[in-house]
């Protein structure tokens, strides 16, 4: 029974620290644009490069 009374403020903190983080995540933008990221993997990187393969030219001087 003595142990509640170490577990109980405890608690309370973790509690308290863990909404912290989660407050801080949401006001520095961490959670946003879900959305967008996910679509990401789906989107070239290099859209403006032909689909060809590439010609090299190698010049013997």
């Amino acid at each position: 029974m003595d142990i509640l009374y170490l577990l109980i403020p405890f608690s309370v903190v973790l509690v308290l620290l863990i909404v912290a983080v989660f407050g801080w995540a949401v006001n520095s933008g961490q959670l946003d644009g879900f959305e967008h990221e996910a679509e990401r993997i789906l989107l070239d990187e290099d859209q403006g490069a032909p689909a060809g393969p590439r010609k090299e030219s190698f010049s013997s001087e």
